[in-house]
């Protein structure tokens, strides 16, 4: 049965983060809010956390993972990131937006889109997954809380507990973070390409 923290979403407590951290870490699958929606997350490069939101979700082996970072240089540990792209996503971090780059030898293999070798990275705007990133010192492996057969995402902490409970090691109640995904753009080649339109003005990149 998942633990279940309260944690305020203006002043993180301290003392749950460092445990939500430790739990990740021993290989845990927590839900836990970001600025666009509630998100599954484990820790970089762990199979069978990996594997245990792939059941949760029923991914594919196709689908890709997105790495949540603390900042704008961690970001940079783990894809290319050129000039250009580079101002674009500084003018547009931290938010709701997550960048397709190409991925660095710092990625694991069966992270990466299969024949590009690209990786979805994003840095929220969201204080409680800041101090989470923090506290592990490393991004978090995550999708976003879509359940089999769902449009939209979980809302609810008490739900997503209600309905999780026995699949995951924590749920992180960091109140309503709304449902509408983030903008998603692809910075791996010359121009930008917006995939996704969701959270976030996306007209810098049209122009770019």
């Amino acid at each position: 049965m998942s633990q279940f923290f309260q944690i305020h979403p203006l002043n993180p407590q301290a003392r749950l983060v460092n445990q939500a951290a430790e739990i990740v870490r021993k290989g845990g699958v927590i839900a836990y809010p970001t600025d666009s929606a509630y998100a599954l997350g484990c820790q970089l490069g762990n199979k069978s956390a990996l594997e245990r939101i792939r059941r949760i979700r029923r991914l594919d082996d196709n689908h890709n993972f997105t790495l949540v970072c603390r900042d704008l240089s961690e970001l940079g540990t783990y894809a290319r990131v050129d000039n250009i792209a580079y101002r674009l996503i500084r003018n547009h971090t931290p938010g709701p937006y997550t960048f397709i780059l190409k991925a660095t030898a710092e990625v694991p293999r069966r992270l990466l889109h299969p024949k590009r070798r690209t990786i979805g990275l994003r840095v929220p705007e969201n204080r409680i997954a800041l101090a989470l990133l923090e506290a592990m010192g490393e991004p978090l492996m995550s999708v976003s809380l879509i359940m089999p057969g769902d449009e939209l995402p979980l809302t609810d902490p008490y739900d997503i507990r209600q309905t999780l409970e026995h699949e995951l090691d924590l749920v992180i109640d960091g109140g309503y973070c709304g449902m509408e995904p983030t903008s998603v753009v692809d910075l791996s080649d010359e121009a930008p390409v917006i995939v996704r339109r969701g959270l976030g003005d996306v007209s810098e990149f049209e122009q770019a």
